[in-house]
């Protein structure tokens, strides 16, 4: 998935670079030979992700025009605002999945998921859950928080991780990608000028067949594609001899990890509510529904709920906290990477040159914001700048469109902003090393989830404009 933690005003630069020096054409073939170069690098070269993602990185800016001192400055802020993000709800969500396996609070979870489902039943079960912690978090803090349970769903219950982990990652995208209160669609909203209600609401009934098309229905096809074995993250202490004193309890486990999804979902409401002010508890919620501070809560409360409740001493606490660190460390240097690639196509304008086109062109005005969103979604990797830059260049549209058809036309750019995750987006990496797939592998099941769901949110939203 993309990086949707900048702060506005750096992905509102980042979406509007300035008038590329290059020819288009040149912008076009730099970005193509970058994408091109990474590709054979991993995968005939061997050559490890943060090696040919950097290298890449540097061949585009300087196929494109730009100085090789730019180029670097480009890649290495991009790397920086990246980990500034991403990589520490990352480092959060290691630590808090690694406590939630050792204590049993995971196997808790995992057990009563298990128990309670069929094996026909558990695929939708996941995409529910995805949707649901999905709905007020950004992609990535879902992720995190998700993929303990993802694995050892399928570790206990023996279905395809596949089966288990495309579900999820539907709710989780489609949430991101088509519903507000996230970033991209609310940035959209205001800048289209739309009405939050409909577009909540349509947002919610495209959702649903997006989520079921490219969750439970593909994840079969998904399972045969990549049959991947259960990544060995996450082992549960009793798996490996170690079981806690004591178990913590159900409730108490579920309670701290729907605790940054209530944090984050109060935060959302009071921006809707309230935005703007600037009393002292809407402030309060402010800063505690920021993802940092809600992950680190969501840390903090766990060491009392799940690590004493485990009857962990401080010592056992502490070694959690260390172990869950280094295997992380490659997938940190890798969506860094990913995300310094994508500021640097950011950098170079190629987004802009070909939205610019597409702009051009005389399509009906849903299938315009979707495309302007896709082309700039695959270019530049960013879902949160490819729908607030469509937005931008779309907004003198909506002067002639009623309240319904804007809410549609935010809801078109959503789906196309979620399209065809590729190498340029931190996301597809992320993905890629947590479940152990190769770069095919996560091209035929996460790439091709997202354009399901970018697909299926634009014949949903051609649907729903027939009738308004």
């Amino acid at each position: 998935m993309a990086i949707h933690l900048l702060p506005t005003a750096l992905v509102l630069a980042a979406g509007e670079p300035a008038a590329p020096a290059a020819p288009a054409g040149q912008l076009v073939t730099a970005a193509l030979i970058g994408i091109a170069l990474i590709v054979v690098l991993i995968t005939w070269g061997k050559l490890h992700p943060f090696l040919a993602l950097t290298i890449g990185a540097f061949t585009t800016g300087v196929v494109a025009g730009m100085p090789i001192g730019t180029a670097v400055t480009s890649f290495t802020g991009g790397f920086g605002s990246t980990m500034g993000g991403v990589g520490i709800l990352i480092a959060l969500g290691a630590i808090y999945g690694k406590l939630l396996a050792d204590s049993g609070g995971a196997d808790r979870i995992v057990d009563t998921l298990v128990a309670r489902a069929t094996p026909r039943s558990l695929p939708w079960i996941m995409g529910l859950i995805g949707a649901i912690i999905g709905l007020p978090m950004f992609f990535e803090v879902g992720l995190v928080l998700l993929v303990p349970v993802i694995i050892l769903v399928a570790r206990r219950s023996g279905a395809s991780l596949m089966k288990i982990a495309i579900p999820t990652l539907a709710g989780l995208s489609a949430m991101h990608g088509l519903v507000p209160p996230h970033p991209g669609p609310l940035a959209a909203i205001d800048a289209l000028d739309a009405n939050l209600g409909l577009t909540l609401a349509f947002g919610v009934i495209v959702a649903i067949p997006a989520v079921i098309i490219a969750g439970p229905l593909f994840a079969p096809i998904a399972a045969r594609w990549a049959p991947v074995p259960v990544p060995d993250l996450f082992v549960s202490a009793e798996e490996k001899g170690e079981a806690p004193v004591r178990r913590p309890s159900f409730g108490a486990t579920l309670a701290s990890i729907l605790l940054p999804v209530v944090l984050m979902l109060l935060k959302a409401l009071a921006d809707i509510l309230a935005p703007g002010s600037t009393d002292v508890w809407k402030v309060v919620i402010d800063f505690l529904g920021l993802p940092v501070i809600a992950l680190l809560l969501a840390v903090l409360v766990g060491f009392v709920v799940l690590g004493r409740g485990a009857g962990f001493d401080r010592a056992r606490l502490t070694g959690v906290v260390g172990s869950s660190l280094g295997p992380i460390a490659g997938i940190l240097l890798i969506v860094g990477a990913g995300g310094g690639f994508k500021q640097v196509l950011v950098d170079t304008g190629i987004g802009k040159v070909i939205a610019d086109l597409v702009a051009g062109s005389s399509v009906s005005v849903l299938l315009l914001a979707w495309l302007v969103a896709v082309v700039i979604r695959v270019a530049t990797g960013s879902a949160t700048v490819a729908t607030i830059t469509a937005a931008g260049i779309l907004q003198p549209l909506t002067e002639s469109l009623d309240a319904p058809m804007t809410a549609l036309l935010v809801l078109a750019i959503g789906a196309g902003s979620v399209f065809f995750s590729h190498v340029n987006d931190a996301g597809f990496w992320l993905i890629k090393e947590y479940f152990g797939l190769s770069i095919p592998q996560t091209l035929k099941t996460w790439t091709l989830l997202e354009c399901l769901i970018s697909v299926t949110g634009l014949a949903g939203v051609l649907a729903i404009s027939v009738f308004v």
